[in-house]
């Protein structure tokens, strides 16, 4: 990997046109995403991530299911825009799907009743923070990502497709691929507004 982190992380953008053309090897992609479960911290050392990655046919066919999924729910006269969402999530190479998985959260409210509230919370903070790392990750590798929340809607679909555990929350999708468009410029508001220091 040839960026910095902190370059990475500027670097790191929603890359919306993507396709299957070839990056780095599937091999590779395993590593990136098995390294970001491996290290990526969570509240108590939890570990409750649980990341299934989705590549060639098996990417088509997560697409292929919350197309009819939405379908089921989006007016047929509105469904061109979403349509075309599908179509471009399609055309990527691989897609990453992020859980956490609910007994480990559970086990946790048991065993430290004070703190019950705050583990679903930080669960969630945990993958979010490994969301972030595996799209840095693969956008240092020169793929485009998004993140994407079809859930709950496709998650009973997944489920049954991929034999995933029911205690598996579905957190995002991330479908990624080699970048047909650049992401553009990106706004940011002032600082000031946004940081305080105190010394």
């Amino acid at each position: 990997m040839s960026k910095d982190l902190l370059q990475a992380l500027k670097e790191r953008r929603s890359i919306y046109g993507i396709s299957k053309e070839h990056v780095v090897s599937d091999a590779r992609i395993e590593e990136l995403v098995a390294e970001a479960v491996q290290h990526t911290p969570s509240a108590f050392n939890s570990q409750s991530a649980r990341v299934v990655v989705l590549l060639g046919e098996q990417h088509d066919k997560l697409w292929n299911l919350t197309e009819d999924a939405l379908r089921k729910v989006v007016p047929a006269e509105n469904f061109t825009p979403t349509k075309e969402k599908m179509d471009a999530f399609r055309s990527g190479y691989g897609t990453v799907l992020f859980f956490e998985d609910e007994t480990v959260v559970k086990g946790l409210q048991e065993q430290f009743a004070l703190y019950s509230d705050n583990f679903p919370i930080w669960s969630q903070q945990s993958s979010g923070m490994l969301q972030l790392v595996v799209w840095t990750l693969l956008d240092a590798e020169g793929f485009g990502a998004t993140l994407q929340h079809y859930n709950p809607l496709i998650d009973a679909g997944i489920a049954e497709e991929w034999n995933i555990p029911s205690t598996w929350k579905l957190t995002g999708q991330m479908p990624f691929g080699k970048p047909t468009v650049s992401a553009g410029e990106k706004a940011f508001q002032p600082l000031d507004s946004r940081l305080k220091v105190f010394k």
